[in-house]
């Protein structure tokens, strides 16, 4: 059972929306507030009937409805014109299936006669006499009267549906969501069950009861209830304390877990996290058809990451899965052609078209922080840790601020890695400035190199035709007198050809002394043209 197709109209962030998932995976990445949990919150509404654990009914709250249909309604309401209640629908379009025939219909926005289900929440009719006299006030209207709406949760042939009936079963997945005690008490059943006998549980009991029994037998305890039993003001019978010794004071309710001699709840949120998700996915994944994870990386180091995303592949081959992620080491491991991009503007990009040989490139790399360059305004890709440096000096000059204050992200790339970089831009439609050297031959190190991306709207390729000066430094001191050069470094070198020799010997230490140079200095032309 697969979805293909959802459809949101006015829930949350979303007032027209329409997306069409890939059969197995889908990793959502975007900026915050784009809508990324949004769409696995809608997704498992529509297959749930349920919101944040609980029914939809007792969940409905005006901040469900899209901010922007919001004000339109409360500004018609106010300056008395005729507007309908707006109207939240989720849809989702299934694969076809002939155990899902039943849910085959046309009562759906396209009216297409297609396998779906529907989740709306819209005006109950029953309340037209409320709704008028709450309108009577309408200068004390400030959001949609959510108490006069009903849900209906119906398949595409207009049949209602309950949780009991439907047949395709979903899980969502965020670790801030499950409550710790869950977690412990689920990890220490499923030890309990798959570990101990029946002969070795009787023995803890019965282990577990005398160890009860016996708290009321320790000195201090004789102690308290010996006062206990001399107050009667309560009770005129003996009053005591101890501890439950009943059948439904069970022992496995009252174990803890401890990992290296710390409980459980003790450790590290990261290693909590792994375990939380393994558990939800142990106990709910086998029987469900889809999967939705908030951020897995969460409190996670590189290995621990690798760790978990392993069992989730595992645990998840034959599951439709919904990830979001913030961690580009989680999208380049799990596969970039199944990344979704979510873009402010409302647009959605897929990077499935991207050559196998990139795809393969980044699952080897995974380090490669891929998603400055899907989240970023523009990027200006260098060569190292210096160019980089001294990109952000020159833009800091020329703008009186860094160029991440613009939404600028300035990268630094190994110079084989740039077409692989510059591929998913192109895809993307991505401003993209690449910042490299000649390499002592700028026809064939970089016209002849980058010719695919030459007709580009969004890529632009810098560089210096001059092929005596290959790199920065050399082009860095043709561009600035002998004397500039050994103030800003604090040197007295008798030569240029000295200044570059050190220059290149010491990369990092010219660019942090260019960071926090105070000299006036003269910007290489090229370099000039990039930051303009």
């Amino acid at each position: 059972m697969v979805i293909e197709t959802i459809v949101i109209s006015n829930y949350k962030c979303f007032t027209n929306f329409e997306f069409t998932f890939n059969p197995d995976l889908n990793i959502f990445v975007g900026d915050n507030e784009v809508g990324k949990s949004t769409i696995l919150e809608a997704v498992h509404l529509c297959l749930t009937g349920q919101l944040n654990g609980k029914s939809l009914l007792q969940e409905l709250s005006p901040f469900l409805f899209n901010a922007s249909v919001t004000q339109q309604y409360v500004t018609s309401v106010r300056e008395g014109r005729t507007c309908p209640l707006p109207k939240i629908c989720i849809e989702l379009w299934l694969k076809e299936s002939a155990n899902l025939s039943h849910l085959r219909g046309s009562i759906n926005s396209k009216r297409k006669d297609s396998i779906g289900v529907s989740l709306s929440i819209d005006f109950d009719e029953e309340y037209q006499e409320d709704y008028q006299l709450f309108l009577n006030e309408k200068d004390s209207i400030t959001t949609i009267p959510a108490e006069y709406y009903r849900v209906r949760w119906h398949s595409f042939s207009d049949n209602a549906i309950t949780k009991r009936s439907f047949p395709i079963k979903s899980i969502l997945i965020d670790t801030t969501m499950i409550k710790l005690q869950y977690g412990t008490d689920y990890y220490i059943q499923s030890v309990l069950n798959n570990h101990l006998s029946t002969k070795e549980r009787t023995q803890l009991a019965l282990a577990y009861r005398k160890l009860k029994e016996s708290f009321g037998g320790q000195d201090p305890i004789k102690s308290i209830n010996s006062k206990l039993k001399e107050d009667k003001n309560i009770t005129s019978r003996n009053f005591s304390l101890s501890i439950d010794i009943t059948q439904r004071s069970g022992w496995e309710a009252n174990l803890t877990a401890y990992l290296d001699d710390i409980p459980f709840q003790f450790i590290g949120k990261g290693e909590q996290n792994i375990i939380k998700t393994l558990l939800a996915l142990q106990k709910r994944a086998e029987d469900a058809h889809l999967i939705g994870i908030e951020e897995p990386e969460n409190h996670l180091s590189f290995s621990s990451m690798s760790k978990l995303i392993k069992k989730i592949i595992e645990k998840c081959h034959d599951k439709q899965l919904l990830i979001t992620t913030h961690s580009a080491y989680v999208l380049n491991k799990l596969g970039m052609e199944k990344v979704v991009l979510l873009n402010r503007d409302g647009r959605i990009a897929k990077l499935t078209q991207l050559s196998t040989s990139t795809q393969e490139y980044f699952k080897k790399l995974p380090g490669y922080d891929t998603l400055r360059i899907l989240l970023a305004k523009k990027t200006i890709l260098v060569e190292g840790p210096s160019d980089e440096l001294f990109i952000q000096k020159i833009y800091t000059n020329k703008h009186a601020r860094l160029p991440i204050d613009d939404g600028i992200d300035v990268m630094s790339v190994r110079g084989l890695s740039f077409k692989r970089f510059l591929e998913i831009a192109d895809l993307l439609k991505k401003e993209v400035l690449v910042i490299t050297d000649n390499d002592g031959d700028h026809r064939i190190k970089v016209i002849e190199k980058y010719k695919d991306f030459q007709k580009s709207e969004t890529i632009k390729i810098i560089y210096d035709s001059d092929d005596s000066c290959r790199t920065l430094e050399p082009q860095f001191a043709k561009a600035n007198s002998l004397d500039t050069l050994n103030s800003i470094f604090q040197k007295d070198y008798l030569t240029k050809d000295e200044v570059v020799d050190y220059m290149i010997k010491n990369k990092t230490e010219w660019a942090i002394n260019i960071f926090e140079t105070n000299v006036p200095f003269t910007i290489p032309p090229y370099l000039d043209v990039a930051i303009q």
